[in-house]
């Protein structure tokens, strides 16, 4: 996490951009003000959100690394296991615009504290289900529970973070994904070897996993600040700073066009961005929920050593994600930075798809594959708030994040686990991925929205 910290510490220090059309302008290198405000917001929140979203992937994902002992354990087939990964989406996507639309008009500080209660309670409680029916039920309840927590801190962070330090705040947010895989997985392997008190380990798993969300979830309503005008630990000229600069920000999107709420989920590139992430976050969910299974059979290595393995794609994910947002708000480009990602992917899963390579090269092509699928994503969130604002960039948001999440989510995982159980290999579903991943990837170019903002610059 230090090492997160300071390269976000380093990158967000002003830069100058000498096009004014389309580039929103950094203060000036000299201003000691936005050096001292930007520094100090990012060592206040990304840490801590960060932190937050570790625990939401440890929770909604710990399934992953339970399913190397559960079947066996409750008598649950492949088909079953990816339909409870599955249905967890299902759940999410009733409270998801809704919730992001709170954070934006009431409390984030509120909302997610809910959420974060929430989840934990339900998580504790997958360490009791019997039957494929229980399974189901919590897996949606969690989803339900934890719905609106990602597009909610998305939109959380714009209320802090001027436009061009938005893709490094994502990156920074978002590493929880790959560091919730490579820190998580290990210490999910090894609670699968904790037997006590007459219950197994992936119930220990579900129990121990879900306290920091109850923990944290109390913290929160302390800590978090809903937006600058409120934060007293901010210097009241470091707060009036950041309070000016988005205010211009807003307005400068304004005076290009304002949009309502429905014509904000109408909008051209908010459908083609809806479609995009619907794909990417299938094509994430399917291979995060299936590769220990797939490593496990492709080895016949122990459940802690999978769990090893595991940490070894989502590290080079999380070093790929964090150059590709540095490099998207260095160069103020977005739809290259979000396209060449997934056409990576789909190259190393079409190599999968061709032949059983063993363990190693398998490994290797997993590893370029979450890679691409990871490093999409800050410069494709820093592209809605780029000609969306308030309540329309937080239902865009919602909306994007909730096809993603619902159908995307549910359908990934639920397509791998089907094809494995009628052809007994995961070749077949690398296939129909491949295709859908590089259509995903011409779609970015299509957007008329090309990342920019217009907003005017005096430095102050």
């Amino acid at each position: 996490m230090c090492v997160i910290v300071r390269f976000l510490e380093v990158s967000a220090l002003p830069t100058i951009r000498s096009s004014q059309k389309e580039k929103l302008s950094a203060p000036a290198i000299g201003d000691d003000v936005a050096r001292r405000a930007r520094r100090r917001i990012t060592l206040r929140l990304l840490p801590y959100v960060l932190l937050l979203y570790v625990i939401a992937y440890l929770d909604r994902n710990n399934l992953a690394t339970a399913a190397l002992q559960m079947p066996r354990d409750l008598g649950f087939n492949d088909r079953v296991i990816g339909f409870g990964a599955g249905i967890f989406a299902l759940g999410y996507v009733i409270l998801e615009i809704p919730g992001t639309l709170i954070v934006e008009r009431w409390s984030a500080r509120r909302w997610i504290t809910r959420i974060m209660i929430s989840w934990g309670l339900v998580t504790i409680g997958m360490a009791f289900i019997r039957t494929p029916h229980q399974f189901y039920a919590m897996r949606f309840l969690l989803g339900l529970a934890e719905a609106g927590f990602f597009p909610g801190i998305i939109v959380y962070l714009t209320h802090w973070f001027i436009y061009e330090d938005r893709a490094k705040a994502m990156a920074g947010f978002m590493a929880a994904i790959p560091l919730a895989f490579a820190v998580g997985s290990p210490i999910s392997g090894l609670l699968l070897g904790v037997n006590w008190g007459g219950l197994r380990g992936w119930q220990w798993l579900f129990i121990l996993e879900g306290l920091p969300a109850l923990f944290f979830g109390v913290v929160t309503w302390f800590y978090l600040t809903d937006w600058p005008h409120q934060a007293k630990w901010l210097p009241a000229d470091e707060r009036e700073w950041v309070i000016n600069q988005l205010e211009r920000e807003r307005r400068a999107k304004k005076s290009v066009r304002a949009y309502t709420v429905w014509q904000a989920i109408r909008h051209r590139d908010v459908l083609i961005l809806t479609t995009l992430h619907f794909v990417q976050n299938g094509s994430a969910y399917a291979l995060a929920f299936w590769l220990p299974t797939m490593l496990k059979r492709l080895s016949g290595l122990s459940d802690f050593k999978v769990t090893l393995l595991v940490a070894l794609p989502n590290l080079l994910g999380f070093v790929a994600m964090q150059v590709n947002g540095w490099h998207s708000d260095r160069t103020a480009e977005r739809r290259w930075h979000t396209a060449i990602p997934l056409w990576v992917s789909a190259a190393a899963l079409l190599v999968l798809s061709k032949a059983d390579w063993g363990t190693i090269p398998s490994l290797f092509l997993f590893s370029i594959a979450a890679a691409g699928l990871l490093a999409f994503l800050p410069s494709f969130w820093a592209m809605p708030s780029a000609f969306l604002c308030d309540s329309a960039a937080a239902m865009a948001t919602g909306t994007i994040n909730c096809v993603a999440a619902g159908l995307g989510g549910f359908l990934g995982p639920a397509l791998v686990g089907y094809q494995a159980a009628r052809t007994h290999s995961f070749r077949s579903s690398f296939a129909v991925l491949v295709v859908a991943l590089v259509v995903a990837g011409a779609l970015p170019l299509t957007l008329r929205v090309r990342g920019h903002v217009v907003a005017p610059s005096d430095g102050q």
